[in-house]
């Protein structure tokens, strides 16, 4: 598996994955279609200026139009306290083989190796397993339950915390 990122033209993969009632259940639902090209667009100028680290998971053995899902790394406003939080998602079809796990650490081995991003935090909901347990096993600590708004919609999230300079397993 590898990494690479986001391009013009992973519309297509974007509507895949957050215009997907299953893809999205445990973050409020599907996003409407309209304005997935200019989400894209924003996504690859964040990734271009390195305001931003958006990356597709492109599977072992397969040419970079084939996406598995994504794992991003940004800089947000909580509360009036900047703080850099990393999320990610992985289409059903390639669930279950590790790939959220590797492409978070990954990712957090590179904020590592370039001494970027300080502590970074993680909001999966309370009852996305899966994302939890990326969580555990990469070293990130609990925090605490807590509602944290993605696209307008509030829901139940852990919020878990790393140090990729001295927490990554």
């Amino acid at each position: 598996m590898r990494l690479r990122d986001v391009e013009p033209g992973d519309v297509g993969a974007y509507v895949q994955m957050r215009c997907d009632p299953a893809m999205m259940a445990e973050l409020g639902g599907p996003l409407p279609r309209e304005g997935i090209e200019a989400k894209v667009a924003r996504d690859v100028e964040q990734a271009a200026t390195g305001a931003a680290w958006i990356k597709m998971i492109i599977p072992d053995g397969s040419g970079p139009a084939l996406v598995a899902g994504t794992v991003a790394l940004w800089s947000h406003d909580d509360g009036g306290t900047p703080i850099s939080e990393i999320g990610w998602m992985v289409r059903p079809q390639f669930q279950g083989r590790g790939m959220a796990k590797s492409a978070v650490h990954m990712l957090l081995g590179l904020a590592r190796d370039q001494d970027r991003w300080g502590l970074v935090h993680a909001f999966p909901a309370v009852t996305n397993g899966p994302s939890n347990s990326v969580c555990r096993s990469v070293g990130f600590r609990f925090v605490e339950e807590t509602e944290t708004t993605f696209a307008g919609r509030l829901f139940r999230t852990n919020h878990w915390v790393i140090n990729p300079a001295t927490d990554l397993a």
